[in-house]
């Protein structure tokens, strides 16, 4: 067996949002707020599970039309209502794991709307090489964010 390093990534992406923090945080702390973003329109959905307290653990798993099974899985580590969301999350792909994360949400009150800062750091393990998709997956995924309360909104490079 060779040996494969493990690849590290950072990055940190904010959004704006005409709605309070409380509002913004819902949509990340419920079922059915997270169901409007999280997840994909193209892959067909078999487990959602969502357990949103300190301990409690979320799944998403779904194949795409090309046959390849994603597979998310985290736990939470911190919440504080309305401020803040600290969760570590693996990624796997056809049952095979590519990833191991810590992500951090923070919902900053900007004058009657949100600053919302989200950082991640990365450790894709076994030679999976990332080239960026992460980051621009996690962007994908706040610009739905965004739609859910601004339906209007554009998504990036639109």
């Amino acid at each position: 067996m060779s040996f494969k390093p493990t690849a590290h990534s950072a990055f940190t992406l904010e959004r704006k949002f005409d709605a309070p923090p409380s509002l913004v945080f819902q949509a990340w702390a419920t079922m059915e707020g997270k169901k409007r973003w999280f997840g994909s329109g193209q892959a067909n959905e078999q487990l959602r599970e969502m357990d949103f307290r300190v301990g409690g653990k979320d799944a998403l798993v779904g194949t795409f039309p090309s046959g390849v099974t994603h597979e998310f899985r985290a736990q939470y580590f911190d919440i504080k209502p309305d401020q803040r969301i600290i969760y570590v999350y693996e990624m796997f792909l056809d049952g095979v794991k590519i990833s191991t994360s810590l992500a951090t949400i923070d919902f900053e009150p900007k004058g009657k709307g949100t600053r919302l800062v989200v950082t991640e750091q990365h450790a894709f393990i076994d030679g999976y090489e990332d080239k960026g998709s992460r980051e621009e997956g996690t962007n994908d995924l706040l610009d739905r964010l965004v739609a859910s309360f601004n339906p209007t909104h554009r998504r990036r490079g639109n």
